[in-house]
């Protein structure tokens, strides 16, 4: 016998299909909007109905804007001369809420990830290679994530850009202990990695 109807159970499996979402919170949230009024489901079910369609892959960056080439791209107050390189677009919000970086960015759309068939190939290293070949970038900043895909990616581009015989430098995102974190909840390799980086005081 079913107790729930097709369109609540429609939504649970829905939400259900987004990453970090169990059957438990997929209900939760199904619940919760179903108690609010409806012009505000409206704006949510348009919000979602534009999302694919009023966003473009920025040509030169790749990031995601409402035109192209991308706000960041576009502006004349960003150095040309300095790439940051991410994962995601969401890792460019990130970095933006810093205040801290004036260049301009490439987004990869993932990283290198074996175990899943995701090479080199896959991820938009080609394109970041090709803008680099132009001559008028200083330098590369490796901002991939911390972890063993992140790592991996970052050491493929690097020997990519070696070969390339380019000028420009090469960095790396600093890794080590977060603003108020306690020593003694840090793992192995996150006090390794802050030992190696350390600068003087």
């Amino acid at each position: 016998m079913k107790i729930l109807p097709r369109s609540i159970e429609k939504l649970i499996e829905s939400f259900e299909k987004l990453p970090g979402i169990g059957p438990k919170t997929a209900s939760r949230l199904t619940f919760y909007l179903l108690h609010v009024p409806q012009g505000q489901l409206d704006e949510f079910s348009e919000a979602l109905t534009t999302l694919k369609t009023s966003t473009v892959y920025c040509s030169k960056c790749l990031n995601i804007g409402e035109n192209n080439p991308c706000v960041i791209c576009e502006s004349l107050e960003r150095d040309e001369t300095s790439i940051c390189v991410v994962e995601q677009p969401i890792d460019i919000l990130s970095l933006e809420k810093t205040g801290k970086y004036n260049g301009v960015y490439h987004v990869l759309h993932g990283a290198i990830n074996p175990l899943n068939n995701i090479g080199p190939d896959e991820i938009h290293i080609a394109e970041l290679l090709l803008r680099v070949k132009s001559g008028k970038i200083k330098e590369v900043i490796l901002a991939t994530n911390a972890s063993m895909e992140g790592e991996a990616t970052a050491m493929y581009i690097r020997r990519e850009l070696n070969m390339q015989n380019t000028k420009c430098k090469v960095t790396r995102l600093a890794h080590g202990l977060p603003v108020g974190g306690d020593l003694e909840y840090a793992d192995e390799v996150t006090l390794s990695k802050a030992l190696e980086g350390r600068t003087e005081f």
